[in-house]
């Protein structure tokens, strides 16, 4: 007839552990060198166990232990757990070192449209056993709340609960079409254009700020809440707007007017958190961003 055992705490698992290393051992120092811990932690193991259990797993016999009914009965119970747990940790530990599986993306519509693209192809073709998920948005909120597994931003105030490398500067300047310029002529002034600005959404960018100062209200003909909305606008004639370089050096009816401002450079970020850094796709595929980004042209290094 079986024993029927009751505890009045939960069991812990190194105490099961060193019941186990018993029972396959047979003496506590055998079952203490299979473990790495000295014969007194075994003994104490044991007797936590028998604690919890309000029962005797083994008999103290001269000879050594000897597993008593009730010892019997949690053996067989639990024959098989350490292979089934270690045949779970090798399963995970391949998954963690092989190169697939699943990465979400977030990022900017500007750097995508600008930059990423080609990269995250170039990327997925290296490693095809990878799925990029892209979420394009203006903010860290969906990698703060682990929505998303990477973030590629622009940035100078990068969240410092981030992880990451900085690969470059987005450069800004401002930008006419050829069509445009042939059509008003050219002005001895920027402010003398009309402009492409962006909206209320986009006034914390250096280039708001910039236009609020020195272009009078009235000259601003289209304002946006995209920056390659306002690419998009002033390529079709609208007016000069301060584009980011990537974008307006990706459209050759474009015309830079003057060089960029550095006060308007924008830095580039590839973050992710720090319990995901050492997930062998997520560090693939950042260390791919980071040399890729680190020597791209269209960033300023």
């Amino acid at each position: 007839m079986k024993t029927t055992l009751s505890s009045s705490r939960p069991l812990g698992w190194d105490d099961l552990q060193v019941f186990l290393a018993v029972v396959q051992h047979g003496p506590i120092l055998a079952a203490a060198r299979s473990l790495g811990v000295n014969h007194s932690t075994v003994l104490r193991r044991i007797g936590s166990l028998e604690a919890a259990l309000s029962t005797r797993l083994f008999d103290r016999l001269p000879s050594g232990y000897a597993l008593t009914s009730s010892g019997n009965e949690i053996a067989e119970r639990l024959g098989g757990i350490t292979e089934q747990i270690d045949a779970a940790h090798r399963h995970l530990m391949g998954e963690d070192v092989a190169i697939k599986g699943t990465i979400r993306l977030a990022s900017t519509d500007t750097l995508v449209h600008g930059l990423l693209m080609p990269l995250i192809v170039g990327f997925q073709q290296r490693y095809p056993a990878v799925q990029v998920q892209i979420v394009i948005n203006n903010s860290f909120l969906s990698l703060t709340r682990r929505e998303a597994d990477v973030a590629i931003r622009g940035s100078n105030r990068p969240p410092e609960n981030l992880v990451g490398r900085r690969v470059g500067d987005i450069q800004t300047a401002p930008y006419a079409s050829r069509a445009y310029l042939d059509a008003v002529g050219r002005k001895a002034a920027l402010q003398n254009y009309a402009w492409v600005g962006p909206d209320e959404s986009l006034s914390h960018l250096e280039q708001a700020k910039w236009l609020g100062k020195n272009v009078p209200a009235e000259r601003i003909a289209v304002r946006l809440d995209s920056l390659v909305g306002m690419v998009d606008a002033v390529e079709h004639g609208a007016g000069v707007g301060l584009l980011r370089c990537p974008l307006a050096q990706s459209r050759p009816g474009l015309v830079q007017l003057e060089p960029p401002d550095e006060r308007m450079n924008t830095q580039v970020w590839i973050l992710t958190h720090p319990d995901l850094k050492q997930v062998a796709r997520i560090r693939a595929f950042t260390q791919f961003m980071v040399e890729a980004l680190s020597a791209h042209p269209s960033l300023a290094h």
